[in-house]
């Protein structure tokens, strides 16, 4: 699988300079490039019908990676709001601070909460920096139905980036197929993202 663009929505500071983002950023680039599909080969091909793969296991694929690899941790809980906004798909500790992950798998909705999740924790101060990865509308046509997707969301950035803080990074990943196979199996809820890796 393939990052075809990284935007960056908030850096203030300077740790898109630093040598934690370059490790940060270098980990989750190697972990979507290690998700293959079928199983076994060494490029992300998918079968090219409208809405005829599921999400979970390709963003599985890439926690797998994160975790075993590189030592990040999954499903972590975070406490900075009145209630809680829900866990983070995967972090990695810097400084006492979080890198904070988050894999899109559900819809434009999904992907609104998601960004303001993270925002929220930079303002709070526990996240250093966050990403979101979600699919191009390219790939968007072969997923589930109606699974948010870069150009749904992109409008919305300009509010995300008049957010004042005092320090912090934000960034967008957008991930794509590298080739289309109507003869590949399409990926179906039940497939293993270990499998995928």
């Amino acid at each position: 699988m393939r990052i075809t663009q990284e935007v960056s929505l908030i850096s203030i500071g300077s740790f898109e300079e630093s040598s934690d983002w370059f490790i940060i950023r270098t980990e989750i680039r190697d972990a979507i490039s290690l998700i293959v599909h079928p199983p076994g080969t060494s490029s992300f091909t998918i079968n090219p019908t409208r809405h005829g793969n599921g999400v979970k296991p390709i963003k599985e694929a890439c926690m797998v990676a994160l975790r075993e690899q590189f030592g990040w941790s999954l499903e972590t809980p975070i406490h900075y709001a009145t209630r809680s906004p829900g866990k983070v798909d995967a972090t990695k500790v810097i400084d006492n601070h979080l890198f904070a992950l988050e894999w899109e798998t559900g819809n434009i909705s999904s992907s609104h909460r998601a960004v303001n999740k993270m925002v929220l924790g930079l303002l709070r101060g526990v996240f250093l920096g966050a990403v979101l990865v979600l699919p191009s509308r390219k790939l968007y046509s072969y997923l589930t139905d109606r699974i948010g997707n870069y150009e749904e969301l992109e409008p919305y950035f300009d509010v995300w980036r008049a957010v004042r803080i005092a320090e912090g990074f934000l960034a967008i990943f957008v991930i794509e197929h590298d080739q289309v196979d109507s003869n590949v199996p399409t990926i179906t809820k039940g497939t293993d993202g270990r499998a995928l890796v």
